[in-house]
């Protein structure tokens, strides 16, 4: 089968096209006969080897799978021992990001990591939902009314369905990105935007009750900042030692009630269909910049990783 191979971590240069032998499953896991995969952050992070965590989950000298991609879209081709949930022939889907596999045209995911997918979502549609989705529900679940919130990274997947989710939820909403996709977040409904390359958002003045921060590069005397008191703020990704400082010097700023975590993302079947249950519903609608080949993956992971791409893009082998 083709599939988009890397051998060492480095840029989009390590990557190519290859013939490699057609996967088996193992217990507990299906092969699937990829439809669509979504590209992720953590699938640049996964090629360049950084921050830390890319390596302590995928090999630390170099990467023990040599493809990438994990929002899986695909029909059952093979059943591996053990497995009851599916048959030959459904379509599935789901985020993989520790198995991985997905540009290719052909992948074996584990069979709990996975859902059915309804007619009415498209390959292309369905492939922009795992992670991204699983990400904005988790960083969204506590907002009410007239909470002020803040999204840093707005103009990415997570970002654009936190931002619906957050409306919905009757709150105030702050998106900051690059200056490329002001005028198109305030189409798409916040209330302000702040474009990072000309204000540093914790040096805006103002101060915010909920912040998800996809994109976290500072310490929590600058995020303490720019929370209210009771506020909390949530990071999902960045340089280790940001997140460590985050975690441990945050712990400083709970005497003035101010909360500054890591978000934590419950991946798994039981996310992705209440994913699957909120775009049926009409409630969140992923924005699909384009559907790209196999051999586009370099670009795309390019891209991605710059913070360039409105919404996601789509591999379809």
């Amino acid at each position: 089968m083709k599939a988009i191979v890397y051998d060492h971590y480095g840029g989009p240069e390590q990557l190519r096209l290859a013939d490699i032998p057609l996967p088996e499953p193992i217990k507990g896991h299906v092969r699937v006969r990829v439809l669509a995969c979504g590209v992720n952050l953590s699938d640049w992070e996964g090629l360049v080897g950084s921050p830390l965590y890319a390596r302590l989950a995928r090999g630390i000298r170099r990467p023990r799978q040599p493809v990438l991609g994990s929002d899986i879209v695909g029909v059952v081709d093979k059943l591996g021992p053990d497995v009851s949930d599916f048959a030959l022939g459904d379509r599935v889907m789901g985020d993989v990001v520790m198995t991985r596999g997905g540009f290719a045209e052909f992948a074996c995911v584990p069979a709990k990591e996975m859902a059915k997918v309804p007619e009415v979502l498209s390959d292309e549609i369905a492939a922009c939902l795992p992670q991204a989705a699983g990400i904005a529900v988790a960083g969204t679940n506590n907002l009410t009314k007239g909470t002020a919130f803040l999204i840093n990274g707005a103009g990415g997947g997570s970002g654009t369905i936190a931002l619906q989710l957050a409306k919905a939820a009757g709150a105030h909403v702050t998106a900051v990105d690059n200056a490329g996709k002001v005028e198109w977040l305030q189409s798409l409904g916040a209330d302000e935007v702040i474009d990072y390359h000309a204000l540093d958002f914790t040096e805006a003045g103002q101060q915010w009750d909920n912040i998800l921060d996809l994109v976290a590069t500072r310490g929590p005397g600058k995020i303490a900042k720019a929370l209210t008191a009771g506020g909390v703020y949530k990071a999902v990704g960045g340089d280790v030692s940001i997140l460590l400082s985050l975690l441990l010097g945050g712990l400083t700023y709970r005497l003035q009630r101010k909360s500054i975590g890591m978000l934590m993302v419950p991946a798994g079947r039981v996310l992705t269909e209440q994913v699957i249950n909120l775009v049926v519903d009409g409630q969140i609608s992923p924005h699909l910049e384009a559907v790209l080949p196999l051999s586009a993956v370099p670009e795309a992971l390019v891209r991605t990783g710059r913070g360039d791409v409105n919404g996601k893009l789509v591999i379809k082998p």
